[in-house]
């Protein structure tokens, strides 16, 4: 994936972020913004890993790390989900047909990974 694209997706999802949780302006600010965007760049680029790997289980080790840092810097398990659900969509129209179900194939085995996180913590 080029990095243009890879960058225009990270701010894309870092917008619809936003924009569907007005409420982290007021707990991160524009620096969080930031570090959203980011994230979504590290994101695509441990599935770009995974993917040249031909090995799923690199993306879901990277998501169990980044759950708990997020979680320690107070963002939910939640705000993660939504993250790589937002992050399957935009892929769709973006990305090579074997390249794209793999990454997609990862983004929802960490959604599942999340979830299943989630009941243990009583989420």
């Amino acid at each position: 994936m080029k990095q243009d694209l890879k960058k225009q997706i990270a701010k894309s999802i870092a917008i619809q972020i936003y924009e569907a949780y007005p409420t982290l302006w007021d707990r991160f600010g524009e620096r969080g913004f930031d570090h959203t965007e980011k994230d979504n760049m590290h994101h695509l680029d441990h599935l770009e890993t995974a993917y040249g790997l031909n090995d799923r289980q690199v993306f879901l080790e990277y998501t169990l790390w980044l759950e708990k840092v997020l979680t320690s810097r107070n963002v939910e398990s939640d705000l993660i989900i939504d993250n790589f659900e937002r992050l399957i969509g935009l892929l769709d129209a973006e990305v090579e047909l074997k390249e794209r179900e793999f990454m997609q194939q990862c983004l929802q085995e960490a959604i599942d990974l999340l979830k299943g996180s989630n009941l243990k913590k009583g989420g």
